[in-house]
């Protein structure tokens, strides 16, 4: 029964390999999520020209620039610019990673959803407070969705 056996070294591993796919790299690296915190590159420059309007903005918003010492896994891959207004942080191309708490972001995300639903029911309002000129007749709005596969009704 031994002699039925294969041995590990015919057996063909290569066979059962899943092939490699490929895919282009990040150009920004991410940081190792840190619990409670969410992180973002922003604009310091624009080909070449320094931004400090959109940089004192995302400031005044909440967030913080991240220090290169407390993010080791890329330190290495942030540019050695010796002209740059932030020395200690990770800056990449123009862009300047910052962190800023993951509440903060969760409330700024919900401001400018809850923006978006007030500035589309007050087009409702003004369109469905008009009449349709050709028949006089009160314009209304029907809201819903419908998918459909092939060629289908």
């Amino acid at each position: 029964m031994a002699e039925n056996r294969l041995t590990r070294t015919l057996e063909d591993r290569e066979a059962s390999k899943r092939k490699m796919t490929w895919s282009p790299a990040s150009i920004l690296p991410d940081p190792n999520p840190v619990p409670g915190w969410a992180f973002k590159y922003i604009r310091t420059s624009v080909m070449g020209q320094n931004d400090p309007t959109n940089v004192s903005t995302m400031f005044r918003e909440g967030w913080e620039p991240v220090k290169a010492a407390d993010v080791p896994e890329i330190m290495h891959q942030r540019d050695n610019n010796p002209n740059s207004r932030y020395p200690d942080g990770v800056e990449i191309g123009g862009l300047l990673l910052c962190k800023a708490p993951e509440e903060l972001v969760e409330s700024r995300r919900k401001y400018f959803q809850d923006l978006a639903q007030r500035q589309l029911e007050a087009v409702d309002n003004n369109m469905l407070s008009q009449k349709d000129k050709r028949s006089n007749m009160d314009m209304f709005a029907e809201k819903k969705s419908q998918i459909s596969f092939g060629r289908g009704k």
